[in-house]
């Protein structure tokens, strides 16, 4: 133990106590994941997830979510209303819960039996990190104001309680609030975002209304979301491009307290979508629910194979890949008290919950199965024809990851690093030999390693796994990474193997760049969604520009953008600098390539993220499937959104 020192500058006052919401506005990312596009749309559903919560108190049957025309969100929904009377702090009980963290009504089972709002932060964490904030309560006959700004109160109050402004005889809290720009990256709302979660949600609440509107676009356009078959219809709007094998297979029971609610139905295809909701909050890392489904449905699938001679004495069992080879499925459950891993709630780790899906899932689908043998029958088949093709291809994947070597790849390819710990690890996949070879060049040995691609890849999501297997290009990344890959014949991929802490697509800043980066995406998402989950995929941004003034002095400015080549132009005579444009990045020397693209300390990264993994799938099966109307569909609508290089 060393010796205690006044000069080593560490003693009482060292120690800084954040009061209040300021512990959120020093690290927002803590509480809403991020400070971009996801975090800032994640505002609305923190305030939209307490009005569902009233719903499933059972007072709250409308919500209405509008995006005001300055750029502000409002939510209101019909609850009882934040209660106003005076906390024994001495205040208005709304002020409380608005202003202090771990404050709420949701902390016992009193108010409210199940909750998705258990973290007690959300609309106080909303309040710190909008630059103003106004809240209306209607309740007792009365309309309560509020107001703050970036979460201090605005108004000071009389004897603790709130200003009455108005007479009511309706019941419900309204929230308007203007993100901070001080805080977040932009402050534009995704609408389609907002619309996929609250359509979500109806779904998810059959008895439930919500509404959107955006004034930013049409003040007069109000879209309604009510879904009275609830699960069964989210399972139509999942598959209604599919060849659907069998109906939709729907159940709900009780174990315990936990309530569970499955629909599930099997597909002419080889993918699983296994989609997870614990008080309505979708869990898109799974989590416990999840096992306890996929665990006694593939002891189910296995008893009634053998049971009906599909599957004989001498016969493996299938495995839990197999029985689910084609699968859709919705798990929503209801917990008193879940525990989520990580403040956004996208992993549920209640060790009870595996027992209690598994539990109504053996008790209700053995109901179902001994009613509807055919059924069972048609899932057995498909689980029969993963097994075949797993068969199949078991030799060639073995063939395929025993190759692999950490120095360079079967091919030649890989220029790799020097160090083989991960954490200081990065990998670029680059586009062409001419390219690779400036990277190799200019890169940090120590830690930065190169592999050149020669072409487009396979596109991955209109190729059998064969011929996925097969892609030379394909199986140079799969050696390289060294975690194989996720896939619906085995799952042996394992995140604890990647041998970099980053994996960064290098491309042209062109049409030709960008289709590349969507066919290696569309590969990470299919073969390793854990990469991009885990945040470990990026996409470089190499300048387009670089600009060099005239004269003796000689100054260079690399310029990222159109719009970054404009702003240069403003602030700089013409005449006085000469541009250069980019074509690609073999154009660059090594040093150029360096300074832009490979220096970490000047580089700029986009990092690869999913806000919604049900809307990403969907999205990527259209776009890069084999049906022309509705990506061209597509395209048609986002064209105006799209941001193109002129």
């Amino acid at each position: 133990m060393a010796k205690e020192t006044k000069k080593n500058g560490y003693d009482a006052s060292s120690i800084t106590v954040l009061e209040g919401l300021e512990p959120v506005r020093k690290r927002p990312g803590m509480y809403i994941g991020g400070v971009g596009q996801k975090g800032l749309n994640h505002l609305i559903y923190e305030i939209v997830d307490n009005a569902v919560d009233e719903h499933l108190a059972g007072y709250c049957k409308n919500i209405i979510v509008t995006l005001e025309s300055d750029g502000s969100c409002t939510v209101s929904d019909d609850g009882r209303g934040i209660p106003v009377d005076l906390h024994e702090k001495g205040i208005s009980a709304e002020r409380i819960v608005l202003t202090t963290l771990h404050a709420g009504g949701k902390f016992d089972n009193t108010n409210y039996k199940t909750s998705g709002g258990l973290h007690g932060v959300g609309s106080s964490v909303v309040n710190a990190l909008s630059s103003s904030m106004t809240v209306l309560i209607n309740r007792d006959g009365k309309v309560y104001k509020d107001e703050f700004k970036r979460g201090i109160p605005v108004q000071k109050l009389v004897k603790g309680m709130l200003p009455v402004v108005g007479k009511s005889e309706m019941t419900g809290t309204q929230i308007n609030f203007m993100p901070d720009d001080q805080i977040f990256e932009k402050t534009k709302f995704r609408a389609d975002w907002v619309k996929a979660r609250l359509h979500e949600t109806a779904y998810l609440n059959p008895e439930l209304t919500l509404y959107f509107i955006d004034k930013t676009v049409n003040p007069e356009e109000k879209i309604c979301y009510h879904e009275t078959d609830g699960l069964i219809a989210y399972m139509r709007d999942l598959n209604k491009s599919q060849t659907t094998l069998t109906p939709e297979v729907y159940f709900k029971g009780k174990d315990g307290t936990t309530e569970v609610e499955v629909c599930f139905q099997f597909c002419d295809g080889f993918d699983e979508n296994i989609i997870g909701f614990c008080n309505n909050i979708a869990t898109q890392e799974g989590g416990t629910h999840i096992v306890g489904f996929k665990t006694k449905f593939t002891q189910l699938v296995n008893s009634y194979a053998r049971q009906l001679g599909l599957l004989k004495e001498k016969d493996d069992n299938f495995t839990g890949a197999d029985t689910r080879c084609g699968m859709s499925a919705i798990i929503a459950i209801k917990h008193t008290s879940p525990i989520f891993e990580g403040q956004t709630k996208t992993k549920l780790g209640s060790t009870d919950a595996t027992k209690s899906v598994a539990a109504v899932t053996g008790e209700e689908l053995e109901r179902y199965f001994d009613r509807n043998v055919e059924v069972v029958k048609t899932i057995i088949g498909c689980a029969a024809k993963s097994a075949k093709i797993r068969a199949a291809t078991e030799k060639e994947k073995t063939n395929l990851l025993t190759k692999s070597k950490f120095s360079f790849d079967s091919n030649g390819k890989l220029a790799n690093c020097i160090s083989k710990k991960p954490e200081e690890s990065e990998i670029f996949i680059v586009e062409g030999d001419s390219a690779g070879g400036s990277a190799k060049t200019s890169r940090n040995r120590n830690t930065q390693a190169i592999l050149p691609l020669r072409g487009k890849i396979l596109n991955v999501e209109k190729a059998p796994i064969n011929k996925v297997l097969a892609d030379s290009e394909i199986k140079t990344m799969i050696n390289a990474f060294g975690c194989g890959f996720s896939e619906g014949y085995g799952n042996d991929f394992n995140i604890e193997k990647l041998r970099y802490d980053k994996i960064i697509l290098m491309t042209d800043a062109d049409v030709d760049g960008s289709h590349i980066d969507t066919l290696l995406l569309t590969f990470f998402y299919k073969f390793m969604p854990e990469l991009i989950m885990a945040g470990k995929i990026y996409v470089s941004m190499p300048p387009l520009y670089l600009a060099t003034t005239k004269g003796k002095n000689k100054e260079k400015k690399y310029l990222y953008n159109d719009d970054a080549l404009a702003e240069y132009k403003k602030k700089n005579k013409e005449g006085t600098y000469e541009i250069k444009r980019f074509k690609g990045l073999g154009e660059m020397d090594p040093k150029e390539l360096w300074e832009t693209t490979l220096n970490p300390e000047n580089r700029v990264l986009k990092r690869v993220e999913i806000e919604d993994a049900r809307a990403a799938l969907k999205v990527t099966e259209m776009l890069m499937g084999s049906e022309v109307a509705p990506r061209r569909e597509f395209i048609h609508k986002h064209a105006l959104e799209a941001q193109i290089d002129s």
